[in-house]
């Protein structure tokens, strides 16, 4: 199961207390949840949006233009993006074959 903590207000949740044993963390807005998501793990984080009809997960940078072909860019952030996309993918798909009976 799911030990679920909250709602707690902002200023509240993102603190060591709350932060140090949490897997994840759930924003109701982009602005709330990103900038503190980028400041405890940059680099390595991804986000993911819920409430859409597709899996959307996306990188904790932005296009990082100045970087782009220069080998010194940072793809922890990519593969965990990736990497969070397709475990998804793969717990929908069990949670369709355990609901339907059909394989996809």
């Amino acid at each position: 199961g799911l030990d679920l903590i909250g709602p707690l207000p902002a200023d509240t949740l993102f603190t060591s207390k709350y932060l140090d044993h949490a897997d994840a963390v759930l924003s109701m807005y982009h602005d709330q949840g990103l900038p503190v998501l980028k400041y405890k793990g940059f680099g390595s984080a991804s986000n993911i949006t819920l409430g859409l009809p597709i899996i959307r997960t996306s990188v904790d940078h932005g296009t990082a233009l100045d970087l782009a072909g220069s080998g010194q860019g940072n793809t922890g952030s990519l593969y965990n993006a990736i990497a969070t996309a397709t475990q998804m993918a793969n717990h929908w798909k069990k949670y369709k074959e355990t609901t339907t009976g059909k394989q996809e």
